[in-house]
């Protein structure tokens, strides 16, 4: 059976999954497409599951109606004109099969150093074939390397007469098989190092018979149908117009892509967390305990519910304002991509974790059993912490820049514009400009460093009596806590390539008090200024979700009243609305207010001025 779906009809950027705009409309199309028959229910994805069949139909339901074209930037033809757009409909497609996201969603990373490019006509060139649903693939690891993307083998050596031949096997890659073009990096000095290597956008159909081989598809433990393999290429002829970028290029082009692609993949982790806890909550709410009542009766069940909404609470926190921040603040996002990747995909396995003690062994039932979908998300999306670089290398990119993050912490500097543009959820954050991305961000973090700042707004909102005494004591707390991270990460000294347990613990802590940070900043711009028309209180639960879930993993006491959040959480879980469409988001939580900028959020001090050696070494 083949289902074709409209293209979306509108376009409003930003737009939530419960607003007008292609986010909605889409959530709409895939609720109407789970049920018995249906290319997205829950029977024939579990199908799919079983024979590690790729989701062919799913796919097509998604090139029809349009996703391709929100991988190509506007100004390339497409209608990318805001990462949150991109973030929310790709975890739409994630919270119904996380498996048909990340074989659908991989052709952004095989396009996207094309985009950073910045050739024009080229970048124009794909966006067309992508928005006639072309697959793009990227090319990086090779079997005997793995993330060691200098020691890489395909080459790509000039000759004599000044023409390129491709040659060498990359492996483990996502859809190469099924990809039209393939971005491939390959080594183009023979001595290799961070200039020897350059990208080529190679066009298979152009390619001379016998030139490439496709490799068999690796069985994967999750994500069984996505066709994950290799590709091999003998002497395969390249022509200047193959070339993405200068020539030694490549690792540059492929290191500023991820700050973007790894990033992205925190809409893949939301998607899969809304899944589980949709799973969990709708398993306790109908399972029997006890005479005439349910599992959520039990108040260890609705805390265990309640902490994991908290856990998908900041992971959501952390991951919407480094997706923003792509466009709001891209000359950081060296380190905000690598909190971002290292931090989300984490907080969810550890949601799913704790789901899974709840649902005991019917959380570990195979596809096909009518609770098997649990065990599904729980191996699927465990492949996603490795996608695009795994939680180590994330960490230890971000453990190198401890030096400058400690020292611009401590003279608060800060991009103020770009911080509210990445904070006030409600608005556009701005363009995005590829020439600002920066392999170090030599002005630390804005979202971390302007978090005394936040701390000391809601203590001026407690004492006008718009904020919970209780609020203000944990953002303090968070405060003092980040403090003392920011004096360890400076006093830490770790030798490149030998980083000791401490510097990952440090990593680890930075990611908590960053994603602190990027939940009151987010809760603080969707405070209503004194006097506005508000429509009632701004909710401060999920924010007090957020930081209580923070300080216990920093190993912090949290007293009996605060983790009394739990089930509050617990209790507007419950309450959603049924259905895969209906998540727990906290852009829900925050409603029209979102769109109302918080006391003080445009009178932020501006950043300190660069140095000039600072401004060289960016």
């Amino acid at each position: 059976m083949t289902t074709t779906a409209p293209r979306p009809a509108s376009a409003a950027p930003g737009a939530g999954a419960t607003g007008p705009g292609p986010v909605a409309e889409l959530v709409a199309l895939l609720d109407g497409l789970t049920g018995p028959g249906r290319p997205f229910s829950a029977e024939a994805l579990a199908a799919l599951d079983r024979a590690d069949a790729f989701p062919e139909e799913a796919c097509r339901v998604l090139d029809a109606f349009g996703l391709p074209r929100y991988y190509v930037p506007a100004e390339h033809g497409g209608a990318l004109d805001d990462f949150t757009v991109v973030m929310q409909l790709l975890r739409a497609v994630a919270r119904v099969d996380l498996t048909v996201a990340a074989a659908h969603g991989k052709t952004y990373l095989g396009a996207v150093s094309t985009w950073i490019a910045g050739d024009p006509e080229r970048a124009a060139r794909l966006g067309r074939r992508i928005a006639d649903s072309a697959v793009v693939s990227c090319a990086l690891t090779e079997r005997h390397h793995g993330s060691d993307l200098l020691a890489g083998e395909v080459a790509a050596p000039l000759s004599g007469a000044g023409e390129r031949a491709l040659s060498g096997e990359k492996w483990l890659i996502n859809n190469v098989t099924r990809a039209d073009l393939v971005t491939v990096l390959a080594r183009t000095d023979e001595a290799g190092g961070p200039l020897g290597f350059s990208l080529f956008l190679v066009d298979k159909e152009r390619l001379p018979p016998g030139s490439f081989t496709d490799l068999a598809k690796v069985p994967t433990y999750g994500i069984r149908g996505a066709a994950i393999g290799g590709i091999a290429f003998h002497d395969a002829p390249l022509t200047d117009a193959t070339l993405v970028g200068d020539a030694g290029q490549g690792v540059e082009l492929i290191l500023k892509s991820l700050h973007v692609t790894r990033t992205g993949c925190v809409a893949m982790s939301l998607g899969a967390g809304d899944h589980a806890l949709r799973l969990a909550a709708d398993f306790a709410a109908r399972t029997p305990a006890g005479p005439g009542g349910r599992l959520t009766d039990l108040p260890h069940v609705r805390e265990e519910l309640g902490e994991a909404t908290a856990t998908l609470l900041l992971a959501e926190a952390t991951g919407l304002v480094a997706m923003r921040s792509v466009a709001a603040l891209t000359a950081e996002m060296s380190v905000v991509s690598a909190v971002a990747k290292a931090a989300v995909p984490a907080y969810v396995d550890d949601l799913i974790a704790r789901l899974l003690h709840l649902l005991g062994p019917y959380g570990l039932v195979g596809p096909g059993d009518p609770h098997g979908e649990f065990a599904k998300v729980e191996r699927d999306h465990r492949i996603i912490g490795i996608f695009d670089g795994s939680s180590l290398v994330n960490r230890n990119a971000l453990i190198d820049q401890f030096p400058s993050l400690a020292r611009a912490y401590r003279k608060g500097r800060r991009d103020a514009a770009g911080l509210a543009a990445a904070t006030t959820v409600g608005r556009s954050p701005g363009a995005f400009r590829p020439e600002a991305l920066k392999l170090i961000s030599t002005g630390g973090v804005s979202v971390v460093a302007n978090l005394p700042t936040a701390v000391a707004e809601v203590r001026a909102l407690v004492a006008e009596h718009r904020a919970p005494a209780r609020l203000a004591a944990l953002a303090e707390r968070v405060g003092a806590a980040t403090d003392r991270l920011h004096e360890e990460m400076a006093a830490a000294r770790f030798a490149p390539r030998a980083v000791p347990v401490l510097g990952f613990e440090l990593a680890e802590r930075y990611e908590l008090c960053f994603g602190a940070a990027a939940a009151l900043h987010v809760w603080l711009r969707a405070v209503p200024t004194e006097g506005a028309a508000s429509g009632g209180p701004v909710d401060d639960a999920w924010l007090r979700g957020c930081l209580v879930k923070v300080l216990t993993d920093l190993g912090e006491e949290v007293d009996a009243v605060d983790r009394r959040v739990h089930a509050e959480l617990a209790d507007a879980l419950l309450a959603r609305p049924a259905g895969p469409g209906a998540p727990y988001s906290l852009l829900d939580r925050l409603g029209a207010s979102a769109n109302v900028t918080a006391p003080g959020a445009d009178s932020l001090p501006a950043p300190a001025p660069a140095t000039a050696q600072e401004a060289s070494a960016s």
